[in-house]
């Protein structure tokens, strides 16, 4: 039996991307009207393109306007319509096409390697004309950021080969694998370390990779066009002091002096287009000269040369999608399960599924939000800071509860477990507040206490708390908290332990509470599994996922955000399984290894991965099918109710300019 319900579930950053992809006259002249040029529609989310090579100003690009990263091609003009590439059906996860005489190359996921922690990731070329597709990429590799020389003869990559994932996720160790387009099976390693090749005619690789003195930088290896072997060693050709990646090269025929990079520059919060002389090795900025204050990512040549594309943040108000919905159905590889993302963080539902509630993103927007399950309205409950998490009680349509205090924090940091009550019956139409009194239910002097989840009758509270110098599990009286001068207030340890129990989720059937823990490993704190126990504390239990007990496998899991079906015979969480999809340093943001989704059965069995992309996904909530008041049917992959788009996220959290 499938599982079945609604998963809503958080994204970090990606609802604000809101990109589209342009390009620039190369020298920038004087600035004109039309000194930069946009070539997608402003639907979705729209990046990592390349010039189709017989299409002027056409792109081949990414879009998340399907649910899922698909591939598209856009052509200039007034209507500036998208049609889709032909690519592979049901893929949750494409990237980094380009089209050479008539053949695309792309990155799928629709493969599943035979083992976990292995990432999806390969190159795959289909014929546009026949629409036949094959796998350019060996089988058991991993290959990533393709580059296709101009004649489409010669292919580069960075691969991870058919090595296990190393865990690696800020600085990927893959190497730069050249081969000829007829016969992908004879490949060349000519960078032991490197990612991101771009073609310099015929007989140079531009690639990038973090220096030994910590920048990111630019280097070029030469290969024989004859045997594919390097000519040469590795020289760098980007200077120290910033960070250079992503490089993009062009043809000699275009007239290569050039390269592309986005840099990083020590001072300045933004990543810019810039293009180096290779003659002069010097800089002359592009994008920082149209838009300072945006972020540019992935630069790309035009087959002549004269035009440089990347993609940016398209502009509050800009043509097209500058609405970001408060909830946005995401592509669910499982058909008896509907996906939504939803514009906030740890979303509950509601007891009759006909609202969620959330918080927001800490800083702009702290709180608490309730949302309306079809996305068209939202209410604010209270703007309290420093509030996280949320937990709607089963039995009671007026109480949520929350965890009070900073978060990512030691066990001696004071956050609290609050109750929050509010009449349901305000949540109308006419209202955009809607008034709360809040609570607190644990003792500051306790530590640190969060990730409340109440049981289905709604008079318990289990939660994770550091009172003890260490991360367990308690259980308390969800009316009265420890308030024992009232004489009700009652609070039980659930786990004791020198390791680190957290994120709880009871069971809707009452039986079961699951949770994550490192008690395998206590001194690891990077490792964490599932463990069922039940609410008295007896038939504790380890859920093995990744593989058997004692396996490399299982030791290797890293397991959150764990919760349960509506029917509690299935369980949804965040894993590390699917390894990594794509270089984490083009993108905003910082990339998680744990951030894709994933349900199981109780035993472990039936594994599926829900979620395949670059993203961190995260706190998940699991609703029913339908309901009454649930609305969901008017839900479409267009942009609804929501917030202004502005574009605000940031570089990744690991990338400094300090070194």
């Amino acid at each position: 039996m499938e599982p079945t319900g609604r998963i809503v579930f958080a994204t970090v950053g990606v609802t604000n991307f809101g990109f589209d992809v342009f390009s620039a006259a190369v020298p920038l002249p004087p600035m004109e009207e039309d000194a930069e040029r946009r070539h997608t529609d402003g639907v979705s989310v729209n990046f990592n393109a390349q010039f189709v090579d017989d299409g002027g100003e056409e792109v081949a690009f990414v879009s998340e306007r399907g649910g899922a990263a698909g591939l598209f091609r856009c052509r200039p003009g007034p209507e500036q319509r998208a049609e889709p590439l032909p690519t592979v059906e049901g893929s949750l996860f494409h990237d980094r096409p380009t089209v050479r005489g008539g053949r695309l190359y792309f990155v799928s996921a629709h493969e599943q390697p035979p083992a976990p922690f292995r990432s999806w990731a390969a190159v795959y070329a289909t014929e546009i004309g026949s629409k036949e597709t094959v796998r350019v990429s060996p089988p058991g590799v991993v290959d990533m950021s393709p580059a296709v020389s101009d004649s489409g003869e010669l292919v580069a990559v960075a691969s991870y080969g058919d090595r296990p994932w190393a865990f690696d996720f800020r600085v990927l160790e893959t190497e730069v694998a050249v081969f000829r387009a007829a016969d992908p099976a004879r490949r060349v390693v000519v960078v032991g370390r490197g990612g991101w090749p771009t073609w310099h005619g015929e007989g140079t690789v531009f690639f990038h990779r973090v220096a030994d003195d910590g920048w990111w930088s630019v280097f070029r290896v030469d290969v024989s066009p004859e045997t594919l072997e390097p000519t040469g060693g590795e020289r760098r050709v980007t200077p120290p002091g910033l960070h250079c990646f992503t490089p993009a090269a062009v043809g000699r025929g275009g007239g290569g002096r050039w390269i592309a990079v986005a840099t990083r520059r020590k001072g300045r919060a933004q990543r810019h287009v810039e293009l180096f002389d290779l003659e002069t090795e010097s800089f002359s900025p592009l994008t920082e000269r149209l838009n300072p204050e945006l972020h540019h990512y992935n630069p790309f040549f035009s087959p002549s040369g004269d035009r440089v594309g990347y993609h940016r943040f398209r502009g509050a108000g800009a043509r097209g999608d500058s609405v970001v919905p408060y909830l946005q159905p995401v592509r669910s590889p499982v058909s008896s399960l509907r996906m939504l993302r939803v514009y906030g963080t740890f979303p509950s539902f509601s007891p009759d599924a006909a609202h969620l509630a959330m918080n927001g993103d800490f800083f702009k927007t702290p709180g608490v939000t309730i949302l309306r399950s079809d996305g068209a309205k939202r209410w604010v409950l209270t703007r309290e800071p420093n509030l996280f998490y949320t937990s709607w009680s089963p039995a009671e349509s007026g109480v949520i509860f929350t965890s009070m205090g900073p978060i990512f924090e030691t066990t001696k940091a004071t956050v609290r477990i609050a109750r929050l009550e509010f009449d349901a019956g305000e949540l109308t139409t006419g209202r955009d507040e809607v008034a709360a009194t809040l609570k607190v239910l644990t003792r500051p002097e306790a530590g640190n206490d969060a990730f409340p989840a109440v049981s289905p009758c709604g008079k318990w509270v289990v939660f994770r708390s550091g009172r003890s110098g260490h991360k367990n599990l308690y259980i308390v009286d969800a009316a009265h908290g420890e308030d024992v001068g009232a004489g009700e207030g009652t609070i039980r340890r659930l786990t004791d332990g020198e390791w680190i129990d957290t994120m709880p989720s009871w069971s809707p059937d009452g039986s079961l509470i699951a949770f994550s823990s490192n008690r395998h490993d206590p001194t690891n704190a990077a490792v964490f599994s599932i463990y069922l126990v039940r609410p008295d504390g007896s038939g504790l239990r380890r859920v093995h996922v990744a593989g058997p007990a004692g396996s490399a496998a299982a030791d290797r899991e890293r397991i959150n955000h764990v919760c349960f079906s509506p029917d509690s015979r299935w369980l949804l969480f965040t894993a590390n399984f699917g390894g990594v999809m794509a270089e984490p340093i083009s993108a905003p943001n910082q990339f998680q290894p744990y951030g894709d989704l994933y349900v199981c059965r109780l035993d472990g069995s039936g594994l599926v991965r829900l979620t395949c992309n670059a993203y961190e996904n995260g706190t998940p909530a699991w609703g029913p099918a339908s309901s009454p008041a649930a609305g969901l049917e008017s839900l479409s992959l267009g942009p609804g109710a929501g917030d202004e788009s502005l574009g605000e996220f940031d570089e990744p959290l690991w990338l400094t300019c300090d070194v």
